[in-house]
């Protein structure tokens, strides 16, 4: 099970020794690592060709029966995180109630999505026979009505895995939950859904949308009862309560390559004022902290991405966005290269947010520091 998860695609972007060591792990056994494309090759690997590899995977690993079927299911998952044991339920959810472009949904994205980032995951999803989620979505459940109860059942739960992720992931278990328990984390969940809003996404916003595109793009040549129960209509996502003492919304970090540092800070000191979020800049072992004001947070993420485009534009470079304060800081080491390191978001402005309508700007925020992230581990059919 080591060798079969890996963290989300997305992490460590930057950082092709990672995969590597994860190539490394994973030799020839069966992994999800082979049924992905890690961002951090995206540049060099043609997205049709990866797609194919992908999709070929998956028919060898369902061919080759080393899954088991667990039907009519959610999956219960403690993991422990630099933050505590994270509780999780592994469901699927309808994309039929999920939007991303801003209309009122009861599944609502928290996020910008950027649409010219979505085409190469429709490409993969397109060609593939199952997903692997790393989508994480949240709940306003300040009662833990709806997981809370199930850390007391585990003793009578089936177990499905237990075991230590790789590369510093912690440990995971998993048991399921079925029949009369899963019958009751519905109506709890049904009881703890606000009006409006009944989820958000943590993580995995462009991976959602990329499913639901897929979706939108098939649905209308299905008859209505193929509609109702097409695989394709739903995807697997983790669900967390946005109150779990382990769940820490950690701020995405900035970090810029190919430039002159001194300019590059000059250029975002002319956005700061003595009030304001810190933001603080560091290039080559040194630091320094600027003040940005702003009205809120979503306003403070415009206000420097808008910065660090502008410069870019005009002195050339290249940004990327880094999860973890030890991440970032270590990448800017380079003396050609600034990591811009942002403050933490409060919890109770996401759904606050999202319940009137608006959505943060891309890459504001995400669950948990990079190692703390989901890994992939349960697949579903989509065909």
């Amino acid at each position: 099970m080591r060798k079969w998860s890996v963290i989300a695609c997305d992490q460590f972007t930057s950082d092709p020794d990672y995969w590597r060591r994860v190539g490394d792990t994973v030799g020839g056994s069966p992994s999800t690592l082979r049924m992905i494309v890690p961002e951090a090759y995206l540049g060099s690997e043609d997205a049709d060709a990866a797609a194919q590899n992908c999709s070929r995977t998956m028919r060898e690993y369902v061919s080759c029966g080393i899954f088991e079927q667990i039907a009519s299911s959610f999956v219960y998952v403690e993991r422990e995180t630099s933050a505590g044991v994270r509780k999780g339920l592994v469901g699927a959810v309808d994309l039929d109630s999920y939007d991303f472009t801003g209309a009122p949904a009861p599944v609502r994205s928290t996020e910008a999505t950027v649409v010219s980032r979505l085409p190469a995951r429709i490409c993969v999803r397109r060609k593939a026979s199952l997903e692997l989620p790393h989508v994480m979505m949240l709940i306003d459940d300040p009662e833990d009505t709806v997981i809370g109860s199930l850390s007391g059942k585990t003793r009578r739960l089936c177990k499905l895995y237990d075991f230590d992720l790789m590369e510093g992931g912690g440990h995971i278990c998993g048991w399921r939950v079925t029949e009369n328990d899963a019958e009751e984390i519905l109506r709890a969940m049904r009881t703890a859904a606000g009006s409006d809003v009944c989820m958000i996404v943590g993580d995995g916003n462009h991976s959602l949308a990329a499913a639901k595109s897929y979706w939108d793009s098939i649905k209308e040549s299905l008859s209505d009862d193929e509609r109702s129960r097409h695989p394709a209509r739903f995807a697997l996502v983790e669900v967390n309560n946005v109150y779990d003492p382990a769940i820490e919304i950690e701020p995405i970090h900035r970090v810029v390559f190919d430039i002159p540092p001194d300019a590059f800070v000059a250029a975002l000191r002319g956005i700061s004022a003595g009030d304001g979020f810190a933001v603080s800049c560091f290039s080559a072992g040194s630091e320094q902290t600027l003040r940005v004001p702003a009205e809120n947070y979503g306003d403070l993420i415009a206000r420097v991405q808008d910065a660090i485009d502008a410069f870019i534009s005009e002195n050339g470079g290249s940004v990327d966005y880094i999860h973890g304060d030890d991440e970032a800081r270590a990448l800017s080491a380079d003396t050609q290269r600034v990591a811009v390191l942002l403050p933490a978001l409060n919890k109770a402005e996401l759904f606050r947010t999202v319940s009137l309508g608006r959505t943060f700007p891309r890459k504001s925020f995400s669950i948990g520091q990079a190692r703390d992230k989901r890994y992939y581990l349960e697949c579903r059919k989509i065909v």
